[in-house]
């Protein structure tokens, strides 16, 4: 048995009942939890959701993790309450004020401050009954590294944060989504028109300075300040943060580049299935996530209000991430708006990776991976003491330092959901490549099978020392088949997109 608490009876001297009603109902709720990942996979693959499909996988290695993580806290529990320290080494970077604890709050303080180290202070000294009671280390004149109770608490804490984690990033995106699907009457209102065989046969001259997107980009105050720029684009992610002049623009943009020889692409269809692609990402805790957490839990001492500033850095990522998505926007419309008073046909913005930070569109995904991930923390965090501890707990802090934390969380999730990752959906699509969701899953199958098929064919005839002109034929097919799986993650312009023929089935 470990020192730091009360012993109770071994599993000798358990009643078999009991025994068995609690491993009844923890395997029960465990195996309903499995059957409802089981048939939730099932249901997606049924509707052919193969992106949330593996978001679920995601979600089942994290438990799996969780789990594992659990199952090393339980095994090591009792070695690591026998790891003993001098009393004076846990007497710093304490989250709370040792002389101010409560003297009724005894499991509070048996969790963050050691009892020995309480007497030391307060010139208290050991008694036989005193030293059975805390039990091993006290024996030795010293206190445990860490207690029973805080492991515990600190084992509760892991899970509820990645709890709380998985359902904040499922609601930012199911919110998101929701109001991505709120254009779809954009995407269908163009391929009506584009059926109009009379509209779309009869000459266009576009006046640029006259059209709705450089008008609401690109003309009127503030179009020759960057300042103003930046100020007016920060502004526009709190209304109307895309309209559907945008999206048309946008939209022409992206299949002028990518797939010129398909104007009926479904750019909507697609957009939305690469933000399913990469839901896998966000809905997962990285390392750098976990490391995170463990230098908030170092820097979590009495007096720095550690809680409450971190709070902030979600707050003002999300907002430089939601204003480099407008400004990014208003760029495009200033490239066109500066070279042609008027063109021939619909307005053109010229995507490149060059307006992103970094020149990489995927780093807005790994803030905003960041930024869902700390929101999580905070409410998780502030949950977990609540709950453990009591709201009056000294970790909790002040109420002044509570409201704005829970304020910044609610405002954090709001606008992510509703803002900034429609525009992430939109405006990473203005980079130089296209992702591979343009292309639906079995046409990916298919082209991977013919490669791999090629390849294979390739290997058989070599062995057999075939003529040269049938390996070179062989070989020629397995480059092209590679090269076109290839450019549907990263092609160099529109010259290397796929036919129409492949792309129509988006």
């Amino acid at each position: 048995m470990s020192g730091g608490g009360e012993e109770g009876a071994t599993l000798e001297f358990t009643p078999t009942w009991v025994v068995a009603a609690f491993c009844t109902v923890i395997v029960a709720i465990s195996l309903a939890a499995e059957r409802l990942l089981h048939y939730g996979g099932k249901f997606l693959k049924a509707k052919d959701q193969k992106p949330l499909y593996e978001a679920l996988q995601k979600i089942k290695e994290e438990l799996m993790l969780l789990g594992f993580i659990s199952l090393l806290l339980t095994v090591t529990q009792n070695g690591i309450t026998k790891i003993c320290v001098r009393p004076s080494l846990t007497l710093h970077m304490l989250p709370c004020n040792l002389h101010d604890a409560p003297a009724n709050h005894e499991s509070h303080f048996q969790t963050f401050f050691p009892g020995t180290a309480r007497r030391l202070l307060s010139g208290e000294h050991s008694t036989p009954e005193s030293a059975s009671k805390i039990g091993y280390c006290s024996r030795k004149h010293k206190v445990p590294l860490l207690s029973v109770e805080a492991l515990h608490h600190l084992h509760i804490f892991i899970f509820v944060l990645a709890v709380v984690h998985v359902s904040f990033s499922v609601l930012t995106v199911v919110f998101g989504g929701a109001r991505i699907r709120q254009w779809k009457h954009w995407e269908d209102s163009i391929a009506k028109q584009n059926y109009e065989t009379d509209r779309v046969l009869k000459p266009k001259v576009t006046q640029v300075h006259q059209h709705d997107f450089i008008r609401g980009r690109f003309a009127g105050f503030g179009k020759d300040s960057a300042i103003v720029g930046w100020l007016l684009s920060f502004l526009k992610q709190f209304y109307g943060s895309v309209t559907k002049s945008d999206y048309v623009t946008l939209r022409h943009g992206f299949i002028m580049t990518h797939c010129r020889t398909n104007p009926k692409f479904n750019f909507h269809k697609y957009m939305i299935r690469a933000l399913e692609d990469d839901f896998k990402q966000v809905v997962g805790i990285s390392w750098y996530l976990w490391l995170f957490v463990v230098i908030f839990l170092l820097l979590n001492i009495n007096g720095w209000h550690t809680y409450f500033w971190i709070a902030f850095i979600p707050v003002i990522l999300l907002l430089a991430v939601g204003t480099k998505l407008e400004h990014i926007i208003t760029q495009l419309a200033h490239e066109v708006a500066e070279k042609h008073a008027a063109i021939e046909g619909d307005l053109v913005v010229q995507p490149s990776d060059d307006h992103f930070w970094f020149h990489r569109p995927r780093v807005v995904l790994f803030l905003i991976h960041f930024i869902l991930f700390q929101n999580a923390f905070e409410i998780a965090f502030f949950f977990w003491i609540w709950v453990t501890y009591g709201f009056d707990s000294c970790i909790m802090g002040q109420v002044r330092y509570i409201v704005p934390r829970l304020v910044i969380g609610v405002f954090i999730q709001v606008l992510c959901s509703y803002s900034t990752l429609p525009l992430y959906a939109i405006v990473t699509q203005m980079g130089t490549h296209y992702k591979r969701a343009i292309f639906n899953d079995h046409l990916q199958q298919n082209i991977v099978g013919w490669a791999q098929k090629a390849k294979k064919r390739k290997g058989l005839k070599a062995d057999g020392n075939p003529g040269q002109g049938s390996s070179q034929e062989s070989a020629n097919t397995g480059i092209q088949l590679g090269s076109i799986f290839k450019k549907a993650t990263a092609p160099g312009d529109s010259s290397s997109a796929p036919k129409a023929d492949g792309i129509s089935s988006v």
